[in-house]
């Protein structure tokens, strides 16, 4: 079952999981559950996605029970009318705050403008050696990403040289390793945390907010982080 966070005639929200695939992809042909179906199925009803979460990201995703409703929210998403927020832990320590404003490349080659706003909330060094280091440090970061690129979140802190922790393609191998080895964690520790915009039938305007899941929950508490 699915955790529904928000639901009226037109729109329901989602807190996925980590590891579940939004819909059926040529990339990802292992993959037999898709969050699209499962709602689906749960509810009873047709649903349409209006934007995209990785497979490795948990949090807040958003369908539309009708085309016009659909197509409204996909253009709000396109003309950045929809505020979004997501919690990252990263290796290192973060700046307290920066804005990366860094053209990301699209799959064809063409470069596309992206800008991601984030601040540092925590940081934490935990007593177990890493590499040449007698500690390992990491920072839990709130980021506001103004454009919705492909992994933007994810090449934009790996572009800062503080990568998310889990994260195989973008990330740092040695954490992951390590995060694995001494951890038992797989999960890359990004979580789509709230969303807010002008509901596109009502006007009225809407706040989602989705809660950790449980190993994103395991890594805070290991590091001290409250949240």
């Amino acid at each position: 079952m699915l955790e529904i966070v928000y639901q009226d005639e037109h729109l329901i929200a989602i807190n996925k999981p980590h590891g579940l695939l939004v819909h059926r992809s040529k990339i990802a042909n292992d993959a037999t559950e898709f969050a699209l179906q499962i709602l689906r199925d749960q509810i009873g009803k047709h649903v349409s996605p209006v934007h995209r979460l990785d497979r490795k990201t948990s949090g807040l995703l958003l369908f539309a029970f009708e085309k016009d409703v659909e197509i409204a929210m996909h253009k709000m998403f396109q003309e950045s009318e929809v505020s979004k927020k997501y919690l990252a832990i990263l290796r290192g320590y973060a700046p307290d705050e920066l804005d990366i404003d860094y053209p990301l490349a699209k799959e064809n080659g063409n470069m596309q403008e992206a800008f991601t706003a984030f601040k540092t909330l925590q940081r934490a060094e935990i007593n177990v050696a890493f590499g040449k280091h007698l500690t390992s440090r990491y920072s839990l970061v709130e980021a506001t990403p103004k454009t919705g690129r492909m992994h933007q979140l994810r090449r934009h802190f790996a572009h800062i040289f503080h990568p998310i922790i889990g994260d195989r393609k973008h990330g740092c191998n040695k954490q992951n390793k390590f995060f694995k080895e001494e951890f038992e964690m797989t999960t890359m520790l990004l979580h789509a945390s709230a969303l807010s915009f002008v509901h596109p039938v009502t006007g009225n305007l809407v706040n989602l907010k989705a809660n950790l899941h449980d190993e994103f929950k395991r890594v805070m508490e290991m590091m001290n982080f409250t949240h």
